[in-house]
């Protein structure tokens, strides 16, 4: 945005503590560049780094670990916006705002110094960061200090722009040519917002997404990329130095295509393949939203001439991608809790091995290991490296890992694990099945997402073998039974399974004949493997004794004493032990079919509970109709009685009043209406007073 003339003499620097505002503090750039910048002194980056600073500063990841709840001393003041009310604080920040007004807003962005506004992870901040500059702007007479506007925007702002030189396409463009610069269709409004901000002052671009594993075309297309922490640099350098050109690039050095950012991925982090994809096809993939697969598909050259001749930066991934991928997804793992969980489950045959660790697997969403896969797959990988390749075109291209082995190696394992069956009745010596189990366990997948190993291993020495350091440095040597072991492959849990012979028997007697048949649960190969188990654990060295010596304690289980057919209880226990999944969690479609059935299961609970009120109210009516019946009976019954009551208790009195009273009575009212006297009462009592029976 505009700025005042500098009125201070160049040469006076004033060091001193900043305000910076940045936007939605809880995403992911705006989160790390604000945890960045609180740990930087203001001003720092105008002076030299010297080499020993650059030697301190290799490991600069570290930093997006670190949160430091106290403000530091000449450090900058990181406050913000938060996307939700409910999102919390990060440690880093002094203060945090949402869900505030427009004035309110503009208040706190008049206390800052530095205002950063990140539009490249929600579209939605466009419009609040256009209104932001355009306030800012009015009030820039009032202002008593220089203050500093930021927009990181994105280069798909520069997506459309034509070549500098037609016959030259690796030309790269750099800020100087950003008059030039085409937007894509699906920018308009992110390159609105950058003119908009040229307007009143200074704006800086960058990109900061990674795709996906599908290479879609022919990969050839040339992506620009920063590393967060780098960006971060940048716009400390922008601030401390206040530059004069209003619009700055901001990418590394590298020049990577999209073929080759999805293979280092593939590699690092996959089985080591990428698949090409017909470019159209893209638009069919649900897992990329439209603004993903247009940055997955554009192609510029570009350079940061500015940045690299005037800024000190102390850069973490200055080379790009793929030369710092190893830092890059050890930082990715970091920031979103993407541990793997390795767990080995051990126990007696049929104590439920495999069925536990299918439910695990599933739940933790990790790799089910089995010894037979585990050998079937390495041989057949053999088998496919000295089989005859035919070479021809086929619409989809699938690269090899470069690691494989040459045809004569393989063929000379396939040669020894012949005649190693041979020799062994069809078994395979512990040397090639400790060497495929290895490089099971070292491959990406399991290294990344983690593992379930069943059932394996077997013995102690099995165990020290497998784990074993193959790298061992003597100061990394423990005195006694101690040694080294491979912390990469190593299981984090232990799984010891457990329950009496008779209960065992009893499950596998009780297994359908189907399953039986042709598996190892046939009665000879069952007992026999019950009691090459036991022989084997009462031994001084069995495999528990092995991950006691390394302080991997097992978690015991007695299967006998749950009594649960479907080892539930036993899951739920692992699953109380090993903890909460530390993935990405369920996808799109997993969410979906969860909130599916979390609806119907809704639906279900509130019909059975509306039948069963249905039920309650019929019943109660019922009830109350029975109590009416029975109270009306009741009642006609007492007045039934009252009247027989009141009857006998009448009969003597009505006896006699007959025989005493009601003959005399008569006569006098005979009497009296034949008379008819003017006083009939007076008369009537006479009468009966002259005719008294008793009287006569």
């Amino acid at each position: 945005m505009a700025e005042e003339e500098e009125t201070a003499a160049p040469t006076e620097k004033v060091i001193r503590t900043q305000r910076v505002f940045i936007n939605l503090l809880d995403s992911y750039s705006s989160g790390n560049i604000g945890k960045f910048l609180s740990n930087c002194v203001v001003g720092a980056s105008l002076e030299e780094i010297t080499e020993e600073e650059e030697e301190e500063d290799e490991n600069k990841s570290a930093m997006l670990e670190a949160s430091s709840t106290k403000v530091k001393e000449g450090t900058f003041q990181i406050v913000g916006t938060l996307s939700k009310p409910e999102s919390p604080r990060p440690d880093f920040a002094v203060e945090t705002y949402s869900a505030i007004s427009r004035e309110d807003l503009l208040m706190r962005l008049l206390e800052c110094d530095v205002i950063i506004y990140n539009i490249t992870e929600s579209s939605q901040q466009m419009e609040e960061a256009i209104w932001a500059v355009s306030a800012l702007s009015e009030e820039v007479s009032h202002f008593e200090k220089r203050k500093v506007f930021i927009l990181l925007s994105t280069v798909m702002t520069w997506a459309r722009s034509k070549a500098l030189d037609p016959e030259d396409s690796e030309v790269p463009f750099t800020e100087e040519d950003y008059r030039r610069r085409k937007s894509h269709p699906n920018f308009l409004d992110h390159i609105n917002a950058e003119k908009m901000v040229l307007k009143f002052g200074k704006k800086m671009a960058w990109l900061g997404e990674i795709p996906a594993l599908p290479v879609f075309g022919d990969g050839t297309n040339v992506i620009p990329t920063i590393h967060i922490l780098d960006l971060a640099g940048v716009i400390q350098n922008v601030i401390d130095h206040t530059p004069k050109p209003h619009y700055l690039v901001a990418v590394d050095e590298s020049v990577h295509t999209l073929e080759d950012i999805v293979k280092c991925i593939s590699k690092n982090t996959g089985p080591g393949k990428i698949q090409k994809i017909p470019r159209e096809n893209a638009y069919l993939t649900k897992d990329l939203t439209q603004d993903c697969l247009d940055h997955l598909l554009v192609n510029l050259r570009m350079e940061a001439l500015f940045v690299k001749e005037n800024f000190n930066i102390r850069w973490a991934a200055q080379t790009g991608f793929v030369e710092n991928i190893n830092n890059i997804l050890k930082e990715y793992k970091q920031s979103r809790g993407l541990m793997p969980i390795k767990i080995c489950i051990l126990g007696p045959p049929a104590v439920g091995k495999s069925s536990i660790a299918e439910e695990l697997a599933r739940y933790y969403k990790l790799h089910h290991i089995q010894l037979k896969d585990v050998i079937s797959e390495a041989i057949a990988k053999l088998e496919a490296i000295v089989a005859p390749k035919d070479v021809g075109e086929g619409e989809e291209e699938v690269e090899e890992e470069e690691e494989e082995e040459n045809v004569e190696d393989a063929q000379e394992l396939l040669d020894g694990i012949k005649e190693s069956m041979e020799q062994n009745a069809g078994q395979l010596d512990d040397q090639y099945i400790i060497r495929f189990m290895k490089e099971k366990l070292k491959s990406m997948p399991c290294r990344n997402q983690g593992y379930i190993l069943d059932g394996f291993p077997k013995t102690y020495d099995q165990a020290k073998d497998l784990f074993n350091q193959e790298d061992e440095e003597e100061e990394d040597e423990v005195r006694g039974r101690m040694f080294p072991f491979d912390k990469l492959i190593i299981p984090e849990f232990v799984c010891a399974l457990d329950a009496s012979d008779e209960f065992l028997k009893e499950r596998v007697i009780n297994l359908p004949e189907s399953i039986v048949a042709g598996t190892h649960y046939s009665q000879d190969r069952f007992l026999r493997a019950l009691s090459n188990y036991r022989d084997i654990n009462l031994e001084d060295e069995t495999v528990f004794n092995y991950f006691d010596e390394i302080e991997i304690h097992p978690i015991h289980i007695d299967v006998g004493k749950l009594e649960d057919a479907q080892n539930r209880l036993a899951i739920k226990q692992l699953i109380k032990e090993i903890g909460e999944p530390r993935n990405y969690g369920l996808t799109d479609e997993e969410k979906a079919e969860e909130e599916r059935k979390a609806a119907e299961e809704r639906l279900a609970r509130e019909a059975a509970e509306e039948a069963e009120r249905e039920h309650q109210e019929a019943v109660e009516m019922a009830e109350k109709i029975a109590r009416w019946e029975e109270w009306n009976k009741r009642l006609e019954e007492v007045k039934r009685e009252e009247r027989e009551l009141l009857e006998a208790q009448s009969i003597p009195l009505r006896n006699y009043l007959m025989t005493y009273v009601m003959p005399t009575l008569i006569q006098g009212l005979n009497e009296c209406c034949n008379v008819r006297p003017e006083d009939p009462v007076d008369f009537l009592a006479e009468y009966l007073f002259k005719n008294n029976p008793e009287a006569q």
